[in-house]
């Protein structure tokens, strides 16, 4: 059982500490599988995260900490779970930011309950974290936008419903001149052109738009305004990555004291060497360390600040990165074992290192905090 004494932190109320409690237990019950083909899997997932009602979170009133709480514990049972979860928050967060009414009310309802799945396109082959230099336009045509581009990394590509999608409009220029849509999927010059294989399964693609049309009322938030959206949509959902790190990271701490304690050297239990001591210390700290970088960036969200960017870039910089080394020490901790592949510290080897490079890489990160730090500095002076 993993240590679960943070939850009495004051960063948290009695509210969340109810959730953490039922949601173990609902993953107790549903997510001990072996996923065998992943579009079919994440459908069930999404499907059931719905019907138990988890996904109500992910749509309407964002609260951090909630979204947070589940991802930990989602990513420490199943990695992919995690993931079906995490997609339906970010695919449809502008909308519960940014949209109409009747933007909410068309697809919140279906994506809340797992009836239909989102996804968040965002990256192009030549743009990933450099958000100003997108190419996908979005021509206005009468009362229609026409789109023309290529998106790729997409999350959930080739088996959404629906897509929050960013184009050039070109009010001005760079970032500047990018706006927002909502995209469904299924319209006419709209295909999928490459299914992505990674190490860590999941549903990936590449994808072009050619002369898609959409409505104006497609327009998330004011033209020229989706480089705002998509930065505020990642405020709330960037602290979510670390929260998945983390939960990573609490399963290799767990992984790495049951082998630890259960595995003989010498006639003595492995823990008994200090080297091994050593490890496990250093993995605890890292552990603690980052849920309350986690815990306070999702603290000062929902507490209203307008922005917590320096919150969240460290949150995912740190929690990321450590949870990787974490990680790491649990598989040498396990020596052959740890590599060999349907262990669960092999699969949480796979699983952590795409988190590092989405939703910002790690040296944007520091870039982020540094500058973020240098104009609290020379505001104060």
């Amino acid at each position: 059982m993993a240590d679960r004494s943070f939850l009495q932190w004051p960063f948290l109320d009695d509210r969340h500490r109810d959730l953490a409690t039922s949601l173990e237990r609902w993953c107790a019950d549903n997510l001990n599988v072996v996923h065998a083909e992943i579009d079919v899997a994440c459908r069930k997932l999404v499907a059931d995260l719905g019907a138990a009602g988890w996904l109500e979170h992910t749509g309407g009133e964002l609260d951090v900490r909630t979204l947070s709480l589940i991802r930990e514990t989602l990513a420490r049972h199943d990695g992919l779970a995690d993931f079906s979860f995490a997609m339906q928050g970010l695919g449809t967060g502008a909308i519960s930011l940014f949209g109409t009414d009747a933007q909410k009310g068309e697809w919140l309802p279906l994506t809340r309950t797992g009836k239909a799945i989102a996804a968040f396109a965002l990256t192009e082959p030549q743009s990933g974290s450099d958000v100003a230099n997108s190419t996908m336009t979005a021509t206005l045509d009468g009362d229609d936008y026409v789109l023309n581009g290529e998106k790729t990394w997409i999350s959930n590509g080739g088996i959404a419903d629906v897509y929050t999608l960013f184009a050039r409009t070109g009010e001005a220029p760079g970032a500047r001149g990018l706006s927002a849509f909502v995209v469904p999927a299924g319209l006419p010059g709209f295909e999928v052109v490459e299914r992505l294989q990674v190490i860590a399964p999941h549903p990936l693609a590449t994808l072009r738009f050619t002369d898609v049309r959409i409505p104006k009322t497609a327009l998330l938030g004011a033209a020229g305004q989706g480089f705002k959206v998509a930065m505020a949509t990642l405020d709330v959902f960037r602290t979510t990555v670390a929260a998945a790190a983390l939960g990573f990271a609490r399963r290799a701490l767990d992984e790495a004291l049951y082998r630890v304690h259960a595995r003989q050297v010498q006639g003595a239990p492995l823990f008994e060497l200090q080297m091994v001591q050593g490890h496990i210390a250093d993995m605890a700290m890292d552990v603690d360390a980052a849920a309350l970088l986690v815990y306070r960036a999702a603290w000062a969200k929902d507490s209203g600040a307008a922005r917590v960017t320096r919150e969240a870039a460290m949150a995912k910089l740190f929690s990321t990165d450590q949870a990787q080394q974490v990680i790491d020490k649990a598989v040498q901790l396990h020596g052959g074992d740890g590599v060999k592949y349907g262990q669960k510290v092999e699969e949480l080897y796979r699983d952590i290192r795409a988190l590092r490079i989405y939703e910002g890489a790690s040296d944007v990160q520091r870039v982020v905090i540094a500058r973020q730090t240098m104009a609290a500095f020379q505001g104060g002076n």
